[in-house]
């Protein structure tokens, strides 16, 4: 499989309050798997040593952030209205294929769908704060994304890897106006996170039909490109359907378009020609001599998930270990966690989890779960894709010198506290 894939976020990191390079955000995934960022010496360096553990059992229902108001679990959210399986939309379309706004009777213009969905998107900036880094000892990443208005009153879709690990979210409208936002709930394995500022009388986007989508159909994406230009506009056509494609260890089935998509653009909306919400940007083509390879979550899953998270805190019914464990992949970061062997390692264990009931303990090298071999995290991913709540699995681990096996009865992923400096 290709794999090369990034998500568009635009990245900023500061030392000491001085600016340094902008770079393409190639974000921790489920399992703090360590990133690889291009350029020198230097930007490895910073990469091994920014690896944020992920909660397993957070990790497949979703990263969940050490600021989020407590309680978010037992949280009701509204209700979205979603497309039908007839495909009607919130706006009371037909699921027929959108022609090129230029071309059809009735259709609207590129400047009309513009102006009706642009107060729908918003800029989203994030501040993290990165310890640990025996170069500056402490250090703000600050990044920009996208977002786009789901509800009047300020609940907000935008991508997992915008948020993932932020100490501060804000919000900027189309108005210009700033506000704080809330992480109500993260999901990595769809990349989709719910946000919440105190506003109301906001403009919703109005959602349509994925499914009803057909390769050649007209759409326009709508972000913040390069953390500077919020609300640019750009359009093209559908160029692909359902492609799978690998961003880390996470592989994702999105749209393929041909608009032109920058970093930054992350959480953007992809809207049709009738300016329904089709899809939420997310990723493009890292190859430097590809053009036009932009992709988008597909709305019918995106509004799904952010359900929810509106209503629940995370996405119900996946199943979790109930550890933290981090991928040591290669010779510099083995050196890091001074370890010997590559391999994924259990870094912590959840309080009252599965985990800690079958006797998983930090520092265990998994060997194998069930009769797959374990050399990454993204074997554990797909093994827990063929699993469910409640069933049993059987892991084999290293501990010290001595072989172990272990069964574990998957419990569901819910939130997890973060804790820890490197958890932001």
């Amino acid at each position: 499989m290709n794999n090369n894939w990034e998500y568009d976020y635009s990245e900023l990191y500061q030392n000491n309050n001085q600016t340094a390079q902008r770079s393409t955000y190639e974000p921790q995934e489920q399992y703090a798997v360590p990133v690889k960022k291009k350029g020198g010496w230097l930007g490895r360096v910073i990469a091994s040593v920014l690896l944020v553990a992920c909660c397993f059992g957070a990790g497949y229902g979703g990263f969940y952030l050490a600021f989020q108001d407590a309680n978010v679990s037992n949280k009701s959210g509204p209700t979205l209205n979603l497309p039908s399986s007839s495909g009607t939309s919130q706006q009371g379309g037909t699921g027929t294929t959108s022609p090129a706004p230029a071309s059809a009777t009735g259709a609207m213009t590129t400047t009309e769908i513009a102006a009706k969905v642009q107060p729908s998107v918003v800029e989203v900036t994030t501040e993290s704060v990165v310890t640990n880094n025996f170069f500056f000892g402490e250090y703000v990443q600050s990044g920009a994304g996208s977002g786009v208005i789901l509800t009047e009153d300020g609940y907000i879709i935008t991508n997992n890897h915008v948020v993932s690990g932020a100490s501060q979210v804000t919000v900027r409208l189309q108005d210009g106006s700033e506000h704080a936002a809330t992480v109500i709930g993260t999901d990595s394995r769809t990349d989709i996170a719910v946000i919440k500022i105190d506003a109301t009388g906001l403009t919703p986007a109005a959602i349509g039909d994925s499914d009803a989508l057909s390769v050649g159909d007209y759409v326009m994406a709508v972000g913040n490109p390069l953390g500077n230009f919020g609300g640019s506009v750009t359009d093209g056509i559908i160029s692909g359907l359902d492609r799978s494609i690998s961003v880390g260890n996470t592989v994702m089935h999105v749209l393929q378009t041909n608009a032109a998509i920058s970093p930054g653009n992350s959480g953007g909306g992809l809207f049709n020609a009738r300016g329904e919400l089709v899809g939420i940007v997310n990723a493009k083509s890292s190859d430097e001599k590809a053009e036009g390879l932009g992709f988008a979550i597909p709305v019918n899953t995106a509004a799904q998930i952010a359900q929810e998270l509106m209503q629940n805190g995370f996405v119900s019914g996946r199943p979790a270990m109930g550890v933290i464990v981090v991928s040591i992949e290669d010779a510099q970061t083995a050196y890091q966690y001074r370890v010997n062997q590559l391999g994924v390692y259990v870094q912590s264990v959840n309080e009252g989890s599965a985990a800690e009931a079958a006797g998983l303990q930090p520092g265990d090298r998994f060997i194998s779960i069930d009769d797959t071999v374990i050399d990454t995290s993204a074997d554990i991913t797909n093994v827990m894709t063929e699993h469910a709540v409640g069933d049993t699995i059987s892991i084999q681990l290293v501990r010290g010198s001595r072989v172990v096996t272990v069964q574990l009865t998957l419990e569901e992923s819910k939130p997890q506290p973060a804790s820890g400096s490197n958890e932001g």
